[in-house]
């Protein structure tokens, strides 16, 4: 199938770059370009297209309202291609909110040389974007990766694989979970419905720095658990959710009877930074059995291999099932690895995590 992409953006230069680099691909036509989405508007009246690659602040209307305007007629995937993904964290959430895709920064100068270096990972999303299941998209938007493609690290490069693990029962539990593409929705899905009683959380959604602060205050807002920005040193506590912050590594440490995490710099690890492999490897050498961990919605791999050394370790594993995930990348490669012990859909999550202290009811 041809995926034929439609390219809104008030610049020229980016115009013809993306349309250089995305047309060179065999399974990829460029329906049309615009300078602005009252064009665009006007373009899909004779042809809709598979995915649109949209910037955000452009002439006449706004790439937001254009979003939103999209997704009350036709939803169609749409990747935001913006300078303001970097600085306006706040615009690019609401663009999450409103069914964005996946975001891809571009800088305010130099954007030539830097569309065509970060080609692949541009193309990928793109791809990933016309397979995407749009009727869950309202429920469950989320970022795709803004980095180019780079040697793929493993976990190695942050902490040693997991020895003899701390597997003593303990009265403290926690859960780790791993989201990518259509996790933003997807986490509001599950922590909105969590009581304060909850476990203990620790998350990493694949999120750009400038963007997690925000997303994680947006939450506190919405949950009953308290959400914030992990920092070194913060404990694992009952109601609390941590997220991951972008651009950084979030380990889990075991300091006595107490689960804390550690936030620290580092390169990145299945081509990701904060990664889903790291947190859930190091989960499996702090907790052992004493902590489960959930995949869910996201493209590529990152946390499978993490998940089934969780797996191998004794910790209760589970992975979102294909019917309710945006983009079932990384369950499905979770599963392939064989570190899955249930598939579940997203709606059953809140219970699995409400029932940790009760081990009969995580045997299902």
């Amino acid at each position: 199938m041809t995926i034929k992409v439609l390219i809104v953006d008030d610049s020229a230069v980016v115009r013809q770059v993306l349309s250089q680099e995305l047309s060179m691909q065999s399974d990829m036509e460029i329906l049309a370009t615009a300078p602005d989405p009252i064009f665009a508007l006007e373009k899909m009246k004779v042809h809709w297209p598979d995915v649109i690659v949209l910037d955000i602040e452009m002439p006449k209307m706004d790439g937001i309202t254009f979003l939103e305007k999209v997704m009350a007629m036709r939803p169609t995937p749409v990747v935001i291609c913006s300078s303001l993904a970097g600085s306006g964290a706040d615009v690019t959430l609401r663009a999450l909110s409103a069914g964005a895709f996946a975001i891809v920064e571009k800088p305010q100068i130099g954007v030539r040389d830097f569309l065509k270096d970060s080609s692949e990972s541009l193309v990928a999303t793109v791809r990933a974007a016309a397979s995407a299941r749009m009727d869950r998209m309202r429920l469950t938007p989320g970022p795709g990766s803004s980095e180019r493609i780079r040697p793929k690290l493993s976990a190695d490069e942050m902490l040693a694989a997991p020895g003899a693990a701390m597997n003593v029962p303990m009265t403290e539990k926690f859960v780790a979970i791993g989201c990518s593409t259509g996790g933003t929705q997807a986490l509001e899905v599950v922590l909105s419905a969590l009581p304060r009683t909850s476990p203990g959380i620790v998350v990493v959604q694949h999120m750009p720095e400038q963007f997690t602060k925000g997303f994680a205050l947006r939450l506190n807002k919405l949950c009953e658990v308290e959400v914030k920005e992990a920092e070194t040193n913060d404990r694992i506590l009952p109601g609390r959710v941590l997220i991951a912050p972008g651009g950084k590594h979030t380990m889990v440490v075991r300091s006595g009877a107490q689960y804390r995490v550690e936030v620290k710099d580092g390169p990145l690890v299945s081509r990701h930074k904060p990664s889903v492999d790291v947190l859930f490897r190091s989960v499996a050498k702090a907790a052992g059995r004493n902590a489960i961990g959930i995949i869910m919605t996201g493209m590529g791999d990152d946390g499978a291999h993490g998940m089934r050394e969780m797996h191998e370790i004794g910790a209760k594993t589970y992975a979102q099932n294909e019917e309710t995930c945006v983009v079932f990348g990384m369950p499905k490669e979770a599963i392939k690895l064989g570190g899955v012990d249930h598939v579940l859909g997203l709606g059953e999550f809140p219970r699995i995590i409400a029932s940790i202290y009760d081990r009969q009811m995580l045997a299902i």
